[in-house]
């Protein structure tokens, strides 16, 4: 019962406290606006990828020394 009201509790928050900016975003006319949070996540998972592919060759490049 408690794991139940820890799962609502969870769920309450993210639609309640969360989302609430998604929600007013939404609401706007303007595409450039609506969609400029989803081209900062795009932007921001692209520099961590290659920031992880030269850690990886970083890594190679020692382990062959």
């Amino acid at each position: 019962m408690i794991a139940n009201n820890i799962f609502k509790a969870i769920g309450d928050f993210c639609t309640n406290v969360l989302f609430v900016p998604y929600d007013s975003i939404r609401s706007l006319d303007n595409w450039w606006i609506q969609n400029t949070v989803s081209w900062i996540f795009i932007t921001l998972t692209f520099i961590a990828f290659f920031y992880w592919l030269r850690e990886l060759n970083k890594y190679k490049k020692s382990e062959n020394e």
